[in-house]
């Protein structure tokens, strides 16, 4: 690792912006130990968690954002419901944010932005997610005789609203995981875009089995040391991520294409799994964290979002991004020490790789000279990613930074990078630096 001896990214007239702390629960397969849960008991363990790491006052926190994307109609302000029932104080404001799987990187940086703007000196942000449990419709149909049986006067009015009722109106609507704007699943867009980009199954399958094979090791070193023990109401602790899974190629090989068939090459193998799990920092100025005694993890730098078409780049958000915040710290690729990207399918890492090292696509796409360069494998998602340590969609922006922070305190490095490609074409990078030693 490159000593740090790089220039910092302090700016003159900026307040510094520091991660204190992160936690979050374990990540768990959906339909497992949190099955009976609802989404603020997850994020109420993480806030809790937090808590107890920072030994912070529950008053001192001036403002709380979590983000979420699929959301429990009953606690719409998931945020608020959550720092109550962790027991911040009730003067304490909150609220949600959502932009699919950057919906915590959202809450982090509407944190920074409340910070850098003199507003709040502490705010806790973080994300959950709780796909064991969805909002499920009846359909519009079937909604609107409800909605006007509700508004009957009569017995008669009734009668004639009851049957007018069809079976074909009792089927019900599950939350889509399609893109509204192109009827397209993501994973068959994923297909699309490995293909694309002349990704094969077998480099798909050898990327997840990294993933897996990472994150056991680091499991087992005990390096996941955001990963609070949660005790759920009614059943075990939990106290590790259950999805890390290190198969055998042969056993990988054997999986049928899960969106396009029967040639497609994204298999369940290959693809991050429906996943419960809540995460949650503690951002600060840099004074106020030091007039409270805390030795802050690391500085939270430039960031940026980006978007672009939803039919063909739907996934292709790092790469766009990359480019443009490491322009902004006046940083290069090589100045990265520690890189986290989102995995959100083994083919989309692999096609964005691609494309970061292709002169082709830069200069067609992207109105640069040469191509914006591939992180080098050694420093990339070395403690395992979302395709082995699991994916609770607005939970896994808070688990990037915090693991970045880690792992440049572990390896001696200097500046980060998070990146994440997210639903509608969007997507997110973040530069951070360590705090001095």
């Amino acid at each position: 690792m490159s000593a740090p001896s790089k220039k910092t990214l302090a700016k003159s007239g900026v307040k510094n912006v520091v991660l204190v702390d992160g936690v979050r629960t374990p990540f768990l397969l959906s339909g497992t130990t949190y099955a009976d849960l609802m989404p603020h008991d997850l994020a109420r363990a993480a806030l809790q968690g937090l808590l107890k790491r920072t030994g912070l006052p529950k008053d001192a926190v001036d403002y709380i954002v979590y983000g979420t994307v699929i959301q429990e109609v009953k606690t719409s302000n998931v945020a608020r419901e959550a720092a109550l029932g962790a027991g911040f104080s009730d003067k304490t404001p909150a609220h949600t944010v959502t932009m699919a799987c950057i919906s915590s990187n959202q809450a982090m940086t509407t944190a920074v932005g409340l910070i850098a703007a003199g507003q709040c000196d502490a705010v806790v942000a973080g994300g959950v997610e709780f796909m064991s449990d969805v909002p499920i419709r009846h359909s519009r149909k079937m909604r609107k005789t409800m909605l006007s049986l509700n508004k009957a006067k009569t017995l008669g009015a009734r009668l004639s609203l009851l049957g007018s009722i069809r079976l074909a109106h009792l089927s019900p609507e599950l939350p889509a995981v399609a893109e509204f704007s192109t009827a397209e699943t993501m994973g068959h867009s994923a297909d699309r875009l490995a293909a694309a980009f002349g990704v094969s199954r077998l480099e798909q399958d050898e990327f997840a089995l990294r993933s897996h094979k990472l994150a056991k090791k680091a499991q087992d070193s005990e390096l996941l040391s955001d990963v609070i023990s949660f005790k759920v109401p009614g059943r075990d602790i939990v106290s590790k991520d259950n999805g890390i899974r290190p198969a055998t190629m042969e056993q990988m090989a054997k999986l049928k294409p899960a969106f396009i068939k029967p040639h497609g090459t994204v298999t369940a193998a290959n693809s991050s799994f429906l996943t419960d799990g809540a995460s949650a920092v503690l951002i600060m100025s840099e004074e106020k964290a030091l007039a409270m005694g805390y030795k802050p993890k690391a500085y939270l730098r430039d960031f940026v979002y980006v978007s672009q078409d939803p039919k063909d780049q739907l996934l292709l958000g790092p790469t766009y991004a990359t480019p443009k915040v490491l322009e902004k710290s006046g940083l290069t690729l090589n100045d990265i020490d520690v890189f986290e990207f989102h995995e959100a399918f083994a083919g989309q890492i692999m096609a964005n790789l691609k494309a970061m090292d292709s002169d082709w696509f830069g200069q067609t796409y992207m109105g640069r000279k040469t191509k914006v360069g591939a992180p080098p494998m050694e420093k990339f998602n070395t403690w395992g990613g979302s395709l082995s340590l699991g994916h609770p969609f607005a939970a896994t922006g808070c688990r990037l930074v915090t693991t970045v922070a880690h792992r440049l305190q572990k390896e001696g490095g200097q500046y980060g990078l998070v990146a994440a490609c997210a639903a509608g074409g969007q997507g997110h990078a973040m530069v951070i630096e360590a705090y001095p030693q």
